[in-house]
């Protein structure tokens, strides 16, 4: 099978490996599309992100979809020709956290693309049955693929307790920040701004259907957020920048007694808070890393018509143009929102 190997920071070539074959529990699945995550986009560009660092040969890509095509000794939950979307973290399950539901904090979980452990930019993988959702016939794989970042968006929303006739704002609209807005939508928040600096990610926030949009290089985003939210301010922010400032204006948006979720990772990994407007407003704080018991609902938002993710994807690729998929994704950022590889299509 092809398979997208990353041979040094920003080179990637394909080369031939042999089709896995499923262990007992697993599935094998052809590759239908994988999404360029922007985590993808970091270990090409600079070989790690935090602690984790990629040692060549690797392979990058952890949002997938296929089709099952072998079934291994014991699966009984899928049957091949089932189109799947694969939640690409495997955790113990006898942990603390796994034996009390909050698997994602594991610390054994084996992640796709997360050192050590390769990716799927590649034709077939043999893959746990139990971490493969069926997706619904009017659900793509395009669609199933992203899942994963949709997921991330679920969780930001219930974390921070979204619900309806509230008002909230995200920071940032990249595809992490439009699946929060997608996401809040989706669980009733009645108005949701976005605040970015680049207009064309703005516009597509507004495609999706934002309340309102805001330059923050234009505009001070806290005044004019303080207008449209009634003098007050939200209920909800949801941070996917990681910015000092991004986290500051939130702070300073959101109502007394509102909420905070932190998505985004900052660059240096420490922020700075204004903690005295934070105390007098009696802030909460929530944080999010990944998901967990989400992909269900992801999925069925996404085939009721809740949630439009076609319209997410501004940029796709074919395997074969890997290299010049990644490069694009690390130039171009004020135009690609969001590249898919296609793999083997639908």
């Amino acid at each position: 099978m092809k398979t997208a190997v990353m041979k040094a920071i920003g080179k990637i070539e394909l080369e031939e490996r042999e089709i896995p074959q499923p262990k007992e529990g697993e599935v094998l699945i052809k590759i239908g599309y994988v999404g360029i995550c922007g985590s993808d986009v970091h270990y090409f560009e600079t070989g790690a992100i935090g602690d984790f660092v990629v040692k060549p040969p690797f392979v990058l890509g952890h949002e997938a979809a296929g089709t099952v095509v072998a079934l291994g000794e014991g699966v009984d939950s899928l049957k091949i020709g089932d189109r799947v979307a694969m939640e690409p973290g495997k955790t113990c399950g006898h942990c603390e956290f796994c034996r009390t539901g909050r698997y994602n904090l594991c610390p054994d979980v084996q992640f796709f693309a997360t050192p050590p452990y390769d990716g799927v930019f590649q034709e077939y993988v043999a893959y746990d049955a139990s971490m493969c959702f069926r997706l619904p016939d009017n659900v793509s794989l395009m669609e199933g693929a992203l899942i994963e970042p949709l997921a991330v968006g679920f969780h930001a929303a219930n974390q921070g307790g979204a619900h309806i006739g509230q008002k909230a704002v995200v920071f940032g609209s990249g595809c992490i920040g439009l699946m929060c807005l997608l996401a809040l939508k989706a669980e009733g928040v009645t108005e949701v701004y976005v605040v970015d600096v680049i207009d064309k990610r703005l516009e597509k926030a507004m495609e999706l259907g934002a309340a309102g949009v805001i330059n923050s290089s234009k505009e001070d985003a806290v005044e004019r957020i303080m207008e449209l939210a009634g003098g007050y301010g939200v209920d909800l922010a949801i941070d996917t920048a990681g910015a000092d400032v991004t986290i500051n204006q939130g702070i300073r948006m959101v109502k007394p007694g509102g909420t905070i979720v932190c998505v985004g990772y900052s660059r240096s990994g420490k922020v700075t808070l204004d903690m005295s407007v934070a105390l007098n407003k009696e802030i909460t704080f929530r944080t999010v890393f990944r998901y967990r018991h989400i992909y269900p609902m992801a999925i069925a938002a996404v085939s009721s018509g809740l949630i439009n993710l076609r319209n997410v994807v501004t940029d796709t690729f074919t395997l074969d143009e890997i290299q010049e998929a990644m490069m694009k994704s690390v130039n171009d950022k004020v135009n690609i929102v969001k590249a898919v590889i296609e793999v083997a299509g639908e």
